[in-house]
């Protein structure tokens, strides 16, 4: 059925369910697991805000920050693949949109399923522009499985 899995996580709590169900599936079907957490790109109007008010360097300041949560949520993520018996590789995309970096990390892992959460929170963006969820759902060449 499936054999290469694709779990996107943001570490919110619902990303971590999903993670779960991920973790589940592969194990049940004895595919292979790759888990991905995705960060965007600092906004040039947040970068000049913080420049504004002293911040040195607001990109790399912005990476360190991103960097750390999305390395904690892969971290949370591999630990219950490692507790429920399944081995994972785990992929930090930097400088993406959400939606592009999961489609394509899927295409370049060649997976043939991507689990995700449906409401994986992205503030303004999300009211403005839709959810990461419905963009994966369009853009994907693969089956897509939404966890509420």
């Amino acid at each position: 059925m499936y054999s290469k899995i694709l779990v996107a996580t943001d570490g919110s709590e619902l990303a971590t369910q999903a993670v779960k169900t991920g973790v589940q599936l592969a194990s049940e079907l004895k595919a292979s697991l790759t888990i991905v957490s995705v960060t965007e790109p600092l906004p040039p109007i947040d970068a000049a805000a913080q420049a504004e008010i002293g911040v040195k360097d607001p990109f790399a300041k912005y990476e360190q920050v991103v960097e750390r949560g999305a390395l904690q949520s892969l971290a949370v993520a591999q630990q219950l693949a490692t507790e429920a018996g399944v081995d994972c590789e785990t992929i930090h995309v930097k400088d993406s949109y959400p939606a592009i970096g999961i489609v394509q990390t899927a295409e370049t892992c060649s997976a043939d399923l991507i689990v995700m959460a449906s409401h994986g929170r992205r503030g303004l963006t999300k009211l403005l522009l839709g959810s990461v969820t419905n963009e994966v759902l369009v853009k994907s060449k693969v089956p897509v499985l939404v966890c509420r």
